[in-house]
């Protein structure tokens, strides 16, 4: 959908902020999208490599529509190289010769499987959603269409142009800021100019009314420093606004970083202290069941309005998007509540 053509059959993606030059027989970053004699193809179009209907906290989203079921999609390959993955064996460049063991899924019958499993949603993740942009534009319209709440599941890399056509058929944001500094995102997931990330998760919010929340996952040694954690938490303060969700997630050796510890509590719990310090008033930890910060408290009066025990939740405070004891505002979307 998003390139043009170049002089000597050559065409420019416009997909994602690669926008890569790509010549006759060759593949962008990705390799999923291939000039075909100066036309641009996606090849894992309809290709599905891993499906399931999820818990939404599982993406993690924890401001919207709490204990909702989401049908979550995932295909092929992606436009970073990140050293942490967890999904490396359907994200990486080996992953292409999987592609014939795919399940093929057109749209409508991704929207048929989010129904009868009873999804209120569908969310594309797994693996970033952007390098199959085409089939997510199609199945997010449809799903709009079928009453179904849509989710990104990204790293933020899409262009404005690719934002903007697929903006008003899509619900949530939910981006990685992976880090805060050139030297980490060139290193650990291969990507040099990383700014613009920032720029098109505010236009999300901005522009399409888009649901954001941010998971940072914290890899000891390369973003655990508190220059960098202080960094993501101001710029979610001052870009998105103190209520927008920051999840902290614990790293655990995977991929390329199996040397690496994981993640000790004490920089999580540090963390979360970071993005109280900065004023933000909804700081996660990720992957550590049974942690206090699972719940959502009010930032007002203090008391719990959702319980959390890893994906099971449970509502107990909301009046809508405010908390029911104080009526302070807590930046929830809502539907299907489960009352306690």
């Amino acid at each position: 959908m998003l390139y043009e053509k170049l002089p000597g059959s050559r065409v420019k993606c416009g997909t994602c902020q690669w926008r890569c030059r790509i010549n006759p027989g060759k593949y962008g970053v990705c390799g999923m999208y291939r000039n075909e004699n100066g036309a641009l193809f996606n090849l894992n179009y309809g290709r599905v490599s891993s499906m399931a209907a999820d818990p939404i906290e599982k993406k993690p989203l924890f401001h919207f529509h709490p204990g909702t079921l989401c049908f979550s999609l995932g295909t092929l390959g992606c436009n970073f190289q990140c050293q942490h993955c967890q999904n490396w064996e359907i994200s990486t460049a080996e992953s292409a010769h999987l592609m014939s063991r795919c399940r093929e899924l057109s749209p409508q019958a991704s929207i048929e499987l989010a129904q009868q499993h009873r999804c209120q949603g569908i969310a594309w993740t797994y693996n970033e959603p952007v390098i199959w942009f085409e089939h997510t534009f199609e199945s997010a319209k449809l799903a709009k269409a079928n009453g179904l709440y849509t989710v990104y599941v990204t790293n933020g890399f899409a262009t404005p142009e690719a934002l903007d056509t697929i903006g008003p058929y899509l619900d949530v944001w939910r981006v990685d800021i992976k880090g805060f500094s050139d030297e980490f995102y060139k290193n650990v997931s291969g990507v040099p100019h990383w700014r613009e990330i920032l720029e098109v998760t505010k236009r999300a919010q901005d522009k399409w009314r888009m649901h954001v929340e941010v998971v940072t996952n914290i890899i000891p040694t390369l973003n655990d420093d508190d220059k960098q954690l202080e960094g993501i938490a101001l710029w979610i303060r001052d870009e998105l606004g103190e209520l927008t969700p920051w999840h902290v997630t614990c790293f655990y050796p995977n991929h390329r970083l199996t040397h690496l510890p994981p993640t000790p509590q004490e920089t999580i719990d540090r963390a979360c202290e970071i993005g109280k310090k900065a004023g933000l008033k909804f700081i996660y930890s990720g992957n550590i069941p049974g942690h206090d910060s699972e719940n959502t408290r009010c930032y007002s009066c203090g008391k719990v309005v959702v319980k959390r025990w890893g994906y099971d939740t449970e509502v107990t405070g909301l009046n809508g998007s405010k908390c029911r004891y104080c009526g302070a505002e807590l930046n929830f979307r809502v539907l299907a509540l489960k009352e306690g």
